[in-house]
């Protein structure tokens, strides 16, 4: 089949692969804030547990914006040729920040 061309590729896929893309910014940037936030505003409880939480949000968010930069870039490539889109690596990830932080902050606040 050397002989015959792909199709030509479906904008409204790379457009929506780009729409995804930025809700990875978004929430990398969310997380980033919110670590810096704990990091300045979040003065009650221990400042060890402060650290580490604020440090790790703002690690997370971090994490999430690189992981979505590569999964838009392997999913460009896979929508071009035509492939099956590879599953996302950075879910698991995002949500156990997402469920623990907001525990790990009230009880900092309950410690106080």
């Amino acid at each position: 089949m050397e002989g015959q061309q792909q199709p030509p590729t479906d904008y409204r896929f790379l457009l929506a692969n780009e729409r995804t893309y930025l809700a990875y910014v978004r929430t990398g940037l969310a997380l980033q804030v919110a670590g810096l936030g704990v990091l300045q505003f979040l003065t009650q409880g221990h400042d060890a547990l402060r650290l580490v939480l604020g440090l790790a949000l703002i690690g997370v968010g971090s994490y999430v914006g690189a992981s979505g930069y590569r999964r838009t870039r392997q999913a460009e490539e896979d929508i071009r040729a035509g492939r099956e889109l590879s599953p996302p690596h950075a879910r698991a990830t995002t949500t156990i920040v997402v469920v623990v932080a907001p525990l790990l902050v009230g009880l900092l606040i309950a410690l106080r």
